[in-house]
């Protein structure tokens, strides 16, 4: 109960010093990306945020697969610790190979899930600005 709690102040206390920018009327007008411009950008936290649809996506896109990389990789060094530190017990050693196989096939669904994307929306439907 005592880590909810911290994990509860410690929000507050980063939602406290940390404002979101993102505000009606504040465009990022550093490289032109003002309301006026062809690719309007808002400010916000994570920087300026595109606003039309496709840009959006062109934008999030790296950012989910970066950190989608990261959380499988972390399962990877989860399931390797747990490999090392089973002592020779086969149900601990099995429920890690299937941790690092779970993280690895998670891993490549994605990738092939972007692939298959691209080659739907690029290929075959031929939709400009993806």
């Amino acid at each position: 109960m005592k880590l909810w709690k911290g994990w509860l102040v410690l929000s507050l206390w980063l939602m406290a010093i940390c404002p979101v920018l993102a505000q009606d009327g504040v465009f990022c007008d550093s490289k032109g990306a003002g309301a006026s411009s062809a690719s309007p950008k808002i400010n916000t936290a994570l920087g300026c945020v595109p606003v039309k649809i496709d840009e959006f996506v062109t934008w999030l896109l790296p950012w989910m697969f970066g950190i989608l990389g990261g959380i499988s990789f972390m399962l990877m060094v989860y399931g390797f610790i747990q490999i090392s530190t089973s002592g020779g017990d086969p149900k601990a050693t099995q429920g890690a190979q299937e941790t690092i196989t779970s993280a690895i096939t998670g891993l490549l669904f994605a990738i092939f899930g972007l692939f298959i994307l691209r080659l739907i929306v690029q290929g075959i439907l031929v939709i400009p600005g993806f």
